[in-house]
């Protein structure tokens, strides 16, 4: 979303928006789901594991990492890379907030 447009909304809703189009891509919701199933901190085993060049996880981990929802040095292929647990709360809560907000008893369509 443009800045001029960013503006326009508050700094509440470009939060919600900028973890959830981190989590738009496919191969990041892979990265994810690959980290939540470790038991440590994952230091080059995620090029092993998806379909993706290293370059290509890179970048996806450099988008991760802007947000907050991981943490980790991304320099590399022998970085450890984890979730980040505060970020992580907050993304829960966020969704638990926008799907809960949400009443079945209204019908408009």
């Amino acid at each position: 979303m443009g800045i001029s447009k960013s503006t326009k909304f508050t700094d509440n809703q470009n939060r919600k928006a900028e973890l959830f189009k981190a989590l738009g891509h496919p191969a990041r919701i892979a990265i994810i789901e690959f980290l939540i199933h470790q038991d440590s901190c994952v230091c080059g085993d995620i090029v092993e594991e998806l379909p993706l060049s290293q370059s290509t996880i890179s970048q996806h981990l450099k988008e991760l990492k802007n947000v907050g929802i991981i943490k980790g040095d991304i320099s590399g292929a022998k970085t450890c890379y984890c979730i980040d647990d505060k970020v992580w709360a907050e993304l829960d809560d966020i969704s638990k907030v926008l799907m809960s907000s949400y009443s079945d008893k209204i019908k408009c369509c």
